[in-house]
C-alpha cells in the first residue's frame, strides 16, 4: 500500500499529536491547527508482544456470492469455505466475521448440509464440528450472512485508514457529483469485514467471487472474469476466479459505472479502470504499466505471477493505493487530466503497488511486525523504475526524498524495522517501513553490487513464492548467494532503532604526504547501535579520481592515504548511499570542487546544501552557478538558497530568475522561480511576468502566479483569480481559495460551496480551514448559509482531523460574535445598537449550541482528548 501525500502529512499530524499546535498540507507551506495543551497521563508499561497468528486451521479457497444492498449499505454473501488443519487435530473452527448477521452455518459433507453448532460474538464466528479432524482431511463450511461494515466500530488511531473493509459511496445517489460505488480495503485485517476468513497474512487461498449488480455497473476483482450471467431482472453475475494462493488480505472486488481501457503485457490483459469522464486520460496515466511489468519481470527473473493486471480508480478511498492481487486500487487522486500529468506522472504509486505483485503478493510478509519486507521493498521498486526510466540522477532525487521524509519522522519517532511491540497494526505503515526501508535495501545493493542483489532477490522470491517469510528468510537468502553472514547488518538496520551520525575532519600531513580522514560516530549509542559501515571515498588530486573501499567500524577511527599533495577533495561516501546524519567539515573550496567535479545528482546536492549554510562571496557563486544545472532539482534547490544569501534587488539574479520562470522545461522550477521572484524584488513591471505565468500549461506554475500576483498587487491578482472560477482543478482552486479567503466578499460564498465537492477526503482539511477564515467577518446571512457546510463536515468526515478543523471554525465564529456582543454591551447607553446586540448574542448562542452538540457526540480518542482540556 503506498499512501496519498495528503495522508503522509496528516500521519506526521497525528506523530506530534502531543504539542500544541501541528502542521499538515499538501504544500511546502505548512498550514498549523491551534490546540489546547493536553495533560498526558503514564501509558501501562506492560511488553506487548504480536507473535504471527497461530496456524489451527488452514484456508485453502473460498467461494462467495455477493449482492450488495445499496440503500442499507449491506452485503449480502454466501460463503463456501475449504479448510484442513494446520498440523494437531482439531474439534473446531474459527473465523474471523466482524458486525455480520449470520443467516446460516453448515457443514458440507459429500455434498449434502448440516447444521453446524456455533457461537458468535460480532467478532469471531467458532464453529463446533462434532469430532476431531485431521491434516489429512478436508472440511467445507457454507455460511450465508450480511456484512454490516457501516454498522462497525472502528478501531486504530488513524482513522484515515478505517478498518470497515466495504465501502458504499454516495450510496444512495444524492450527490449527483460524485458516482456510486462500491469497493474493499481489506489491509491489515478488515476481509473479514466482508467475507468469513481467517483473517491473518500468513493465511493463503485461491478464490472465486461472484456478484450480483444492476446491469449498469462494472465489477473488477482478483483473477480472470469467468462468466457473466444476464438474470433477466435488469441484474448481472459477474463470476471471478483467482487460481493461485494469496493473502486473505489481497482480495478485493469493485464496483461502478468505470470505462474500461484494454492494454497488453505479453500474452496477459493489462485494463484500467476510470471514471468515464476520465476515459481518454487512462491510457496517458496508466500506459506506461506494461513496460514496467517487463522490467520488473526481467530484473527479477520472475515474470509477473498473476492471470492479469488491472488497476481501478474509486472515490473516497481511505487511502493512496492498495496492491490487491493483480487488482490494484487507487484514490482519486489518479483522475488527473493529459495538463495535470505535466506537473506529476503519478508512476510513483503504479510502480509502488506493481512491485507488490511479487513483494508482499507473491512472497508475503508473515506478520504485521515483518511488514518492512513488503513496503521497503515496494518503495525500492519505485526507485529501480526511475532509474531504468529517467536514469540514476533522477531515481536519486527521489531517494533524497524518502531520505528527508524518514529523517523528518525520526525527529518525534525511532523504532525497529522489524517490531513487535507496536500498539495498532496501522503503526507498522510509517516512514521506517516504507522509506527507510527502501533505503536500507539501496545499501545492501551497494554492498553486495548488483549481480548478488538481484541474483538474491530471484532466489528469494522463487524459493519462497506463494508462501510467507520473516525478516531471517531474507538474511538467508542473501547469505546463501553472497556466502557471507550478514547478520551484522540485518541486526544494525532491521532490528536495532536509529540511524548513525558521522562527524567527518580531514588532515593532510605535509611531512608523511598523508592524507587522514577522521570518522565519529556521534549518534546517542545508549539507543542506537554502533554501526558497521562498508563506503567509498573518493579523493582527487591532480585531476584524478582514486577510490578507497573502507568499512567504519569503530566509534572513532582514523583512515590514512598516499597522496602526493594536499587533495582538492576527499568525498566520504562516494556513492552517496549511507542512511546517515554527516556533519562533515569540508571547506568552502572543497564544496564548490566537488560541486563542479564529481559526478553525481547527490554530490551536487549535498555540495549545495552545504555551501549554502555559510553565505560568502564563493558560495553565491556556487548557487547563481546551480541555477542553470543540468537537473531540475539542483535548479530548484539554488532557487531556495536565494533569500538567505541576502540577494534582494540583485541584478544580476533577477533576469536569471525571469527566464527560469518563463522557459525552464520543468514546472516546479518555473513555479519556484516566480515564488522567488516576488520575495526577491518588488518591481511594477515584473506583474507583467506573473500575469503571463498565469496562463502556463502547468497549473502548479499559474496558481503560484496568482499567488505571487495577488501578493504583490491584492487588487489585480484578485481580479486576475476570477478569470479562473470556473476551473475544477485542486491546485487552481486552493489558489484561488487562499486568495477569496483573504479579500473576497459575501459575493463568493457561492464559490466556496459549489467547489467544495471537488476536494477529496484530505483535501478538504484546507479547504474547510480556508472556508472558516473566509467566514469570519462576513455577514450574518452568508455565516448561516455557510454554517451546513461545516456542520456536515465536523459530524460526518470520516477523518478525525478534518473533523477537528471544522469545528475549530465554528468555534472561531463564536469567538467572533462573542467578542461582538461585549463590544456592545461596552458601549454607552447612547451609542448602543439593542437590534445588533441581540443579533449578536442570538447568533452566538447558536453557535454555542452547535459546538457543544457536535463536541459531544464525538467518539474518536484523538479528538476526545483535545475535548476534555
Amino acid at each position: 500500500m503506498k499512501f496519498y501525500s495528503l495522508l503522509l502529512s496528516a500521519v506526521a499530524l497525528v506523530l506530534l499529536s502531543c504539542n500544541p499546535s501541528k502542521r499538515t498540507a499538501k504544500s511546502d507551506k505548512a498550514q498549523v491547527i491551534n490546540l489546547d495543551t493536553l495533560t498526558i497521563h503514564p501509558k501501562d508499561n506492560t511488553p506487548v508482544y504480536h507473535e504471527s497468528e497461530a496456524h489451527e486451521m488452514d484456508i485453502l479457497d473460498t467461494k462467495l456470492e455477493l449482492k450488495p444492498d445499496w440503500e442499507n449499505g449491506l452485503l449480502y454473501g454466501k460463503a463456501t469455505l475449504t479448510l484442513k488443519p494446520y498440523f494437531y487435530p482439531q474439534n473446531q473452527v474459527k473465523l474471523n466475521a466482524q458486525s455480520f448477521e449470520l443467516t446460516d452455518v453448515f457443514i458440507l459433507r459429500n455434498g449434502l448440509k448440516s447444521k453446524a453448532e456455533y457461537n458468535y460474538d460480532t467478532k469471531i464466528i467458532s464453529i463446533n464440528l462434532n469430532k476431531s479432524i485431521t491434516r489429512k482431511d478436508t472440511l467445507q463450511l457454507y455460511i450465508e450472512y450480511v456484512a454490516k461494515a457501516n454498522n462497525l466500530e472502528l478501531k486504530g488511531r488513524r482513522e484515515a485508514t478505517s478498518d470497515k473493509g466495504l465501502f458504499f459511496i454516495n450510496a444512495d445517489g444524492s450527490d449527483p457529483n460524485k458516482p456510486k460505488q462500491i469497493f474493499t480495503q481489506s489491509e491489515t485485517q478488515s476481509a473479514s469485514c466482508w467475507f468469513p476468513t481467517i483473517d491473518a497474512p500468513n493465511q493463503r487461498m485461491t478464490q472465486q467471487i461472484a456478484i450480483t449488480v444492476d446491469k449498469k455497473y462494472t465489477t473488477l476483482s482478483n483473477g480472470l472474469l469467468l462468466n457473466q450471467i444476464d438474470n433477466n431482472d435488469g441484474t448481472r453475475t459477474d463470476t471471478w476466479k483467482q487460481s493461485l494462493a494469496a493473502a486473505p488480505y489481497l482480495s478485493m472486488f469493485a464496483i461502478g459505472e468505470f470505462s474500461v481501457t484494454k492494454d497488453k503485457w505479453r500474452n496477459k490483459e493489462v485494463s484500467y479502470y476510470v471514471e468515464k469522464n476520465y476515459g481518454k486520460e487512462a491510457q496517458g496515466t496508466f500506459g506506461n504499466t506494461p513496460e514496467m511489468i517487463e522490467f520488473y519481470s526481467k530484473k527479477l527473473g520472475v515474470d509477473f505471477p498473476w492471470e492479469k493486471y488491472a488497476q481501478v480508480v474509486v472515490r473516497d478511498y481511505p487511502g493512496g493505493s492498495m496492491e490487491n492481487t493483480s487488482a490494484t486500487l487507487h484514490g482519486e487522486f489518479m483522475n488527473i487530466t493529459a495538463r495535470e500529468r505535466l506537473d506529476n506522472e503519478k508512476e510513483e504509486y503504479i510502480s509502488h503497488e506493481l512491485f507488490h505483485q511479487w513483494f508482499g503478493d507473491l512472497v508475503t510478509c508473515e506478520s504485521w511486525s515483518n511488514t518492512a519486507l513488503n513496503e521497503s521493498f515496494a518503495t525500492y521498486g519505485e526507485y529501480l523504475w526511475f532509474e531504468y526510466h529517467n536514469g540514476r540522477e533522477d531515481a536519486d532525487i527521489h531517494h533524497q526524498d524518502d531520505l528527508n521524509s524518514y529523517f523528518n519522522e525520526a525527529r518525534a519517532k525511532q523504532v525497529k524495522m522489524i517490531r513487535f511491540d507496536y500498539e495498532d497494526t496501522d503503526d507498522m505503515f510509517d516512514r521506517h517501513s516504507y522509506e527507510k526501508g527502501g533505503r536500507i535495501l539501496h545499501m545492501l545493493r551497494n554492498y553486495v553490487g548488483d549481480d548478488a542483489f538481484f541474483t538474491a532477490l530471484n532466489l528469494y522470491l522463487t524459493e519462497h513464492r506463494f508462501s510467507t517469510v520473516e525478516i531471517h528468510e531474507l538474511r538467508l537468502t542473501f547469505e546463501k548467494v553472497c556466502g557471507q553472514d550478514l547478520n551484522w547488518f540485518f541486526n544494525q538496520w532491521f532490528f536495532a532503532s536509529g540511524h548513525p551520525e558521522l562527524f567527518i575532519t580531514y588532515e593532510y600531513n605535509e611531512a608523511t604526504k598523508k592524507e587522514i580522514v577522521h570518522i565519529e560516530q556521534v549518534q546517542d549509542l545508549s539507543k542506537t547501535p554502533l554501526y558497521r559501515l562498508p563506503m567509498a571515498i573518493d579523493i582527487y588530486s591532480f585531476g584524478k579520481k582514486e577510490r578507497h573501499n573502507i568499512t567504519l567500524k569503530k566509534e572513532t577511527e582514523e583512515f590514512v592515504f598516499d597522496v602526493a599533495a594536499k587533495p582538492n577533495l576527499v568525498n566520504v561516501d562516494a556513492e552517496k548511499m549511507l542512511l546517515c546524519k554527516k556533519n562533515d567539515t569540508k571547506t568552502q573550496e572543497e564544496w564548490a570542487f566537488q560541486y563542479r567535479n564529481a559526478p553525481l545528482y547527490l554530490d551536487r546536492y549535498e555540495a549545495l546544501d552545504a555551501i549554502s549554510k555559510n553565505p560568502t562571496a564563493k558560495s553565491k557563486e556556487i548557487i547563481i552557478k546551480a541555477l542553470s544545472d543540468k537537473n531540475w532539482s539542483i535548479r530548484n534547490f539554488a532557487i531556495k538558497k536565494l533569500d538567505s544569501h541576502g540577494n534582494n534587488g540583485d541584478s544580476e539574479i533577477r533576469p536569471i530568475l525571469i527566464k527560469l520562470a518563463l522557459k525552464d522545461e520543468k514546472p516546479s522550477v518555473r513555479a519556484n522561480a516566480i515564488e522567488m521572484l516576488g520575495k526577491l524584488f518588488n518591481e511594477e513591471d515584473l506583474l507583467d511576468v506573473y500575469k503571463n505565468a498565469s496562463d502556463d500549461k502547468s497549473y502548479t506554475v499559474a496558481a503560484q502566479a496568482l499567488s505571487t500576483l495577488y501578493e504583490k498587487n491584492p487588487e489585480q491578482g484578485f481580479e486576475e483569480a476570477k478569470r479562473f472560477e470556473n476551473d475544477s482543478n485542486y491546485t487552481i482552486l486552493s489558489a484561488l481559495l487562499t486568495i477569496f479567503s483573504s479579500s473576497g466578499s459575501d459575493i463568493e460564498n457561492s464559490f466556496f460551496i459549489s467547489r467544495e465537492r471537488f476536494f477529496n477526503s484530505y483535501g478538504r482539511y484546507s479547504f474547510t480551514q480556508l472556508y472558516g477564515k473566509y467566514l469570519l467577518g462576513r455577514s450574518d446571512s452568508i455565516i448561516n448559509a455557510g454554517l451546513p457546510l461545516l456542520e456536515s463536515t465536523a459530524r460526518t468526515s470520516n477523518i478525525w482531523w478534518v473533523r477537528l478543523v471544522a469545528l475549530q471554525a465554528i468555534d472561531s465564529l463564536q469567538s467572533m460574535y462573542e467578542a461582538r456582543e461585549n463590544e456592545l454591551k461596552a458601549k454607552k447607553a447612547a451609542e448602543l445598537n439593542a437590534q445588533a446586540l441581540e443579533s449578536a448574542h442570538a447568533q452566538y448562542q447558536k453557535l454555542k449550541a452547535l459546538f457543544e452538540s457536535v463536541k459531544g457526540q464525538e467518539t474518536d480518542k484523538n479528538l476526545l482528548r483535545y475535548y476534555s482540556n
